[in-house]
């Protein structure tokens, strides 16, 4: 079986250590998270908790079985090969001199994200959408030099009706 790159939603009671012990399922089974990104969910006291893991079918569903059982899982689901919505957020620091400005400006236009921060030596560039342009984005700013990046990972939802 060829390893693919499986996103894994759950539902999480909103509680002290309840990452911790995902974290660590995962680390038992050597798996290494690729992202993990935790928020509030539409549910007062639980969280949804979005994980993308490398690994063969046989291996995630495996994994997915485990988080259903521990104690502060509500729900986990697989979405993997369903209709998504998923999105990423990065904040990437850029050089910008007097005569790169306007150029980092004009390709931050194209992909229609958004400076958020000027300083006298960088600008920093909010930018949101799939792996995919977040990714190609970054290309075209390293060629200016990059001095920090921050990214979210990926988040996810099906589309359509509730999951």
């Amino acid at each position: 079986m060829t390893d693919t790159k499986h996103t894994l939603v759950a539902l999480v009671e909103d509680k002290p250590g309840v990452l911790n012990r995902v974290a660590s399922l995962f680390r038992r089974r050597a798996f290494n998270i690729e992202s993990i990104a935790v928020g509030h969910s539409e549910r007062p006291g639980l969280s949804r908790m979005t994980v993308v893991v490398n690994g063969d079918f046989a291996q995630v569903e495996q994994v997915r079985k485990q988080l259903d059982k521990l104690i502060n899982v509500v729900r986990v689901s697989d979405i993997t090969g369903e209709d998504i919505v998923a999105r990423e957020l990065a904040l990437i620091k850029v050089k910008a001199t007097a005569s790169t400005r306007s150029e980092i400006i004009q390709i931050v236009d194209i992909f229609r994200a958004n400076i958020v921060d000027v300083a006298s030596d960088s600008l920093t560039v909010e930018v949101t959408g799939d792996e995919d342009k977040v990714e190609s984005l970054l290309e075209l700013l390293r060629n200016f030099g990059i001095k920090e990046i921050s990214r979210t990972g990926r988040i996810a939802l099906t589309r359509g009706g509730v999951a």
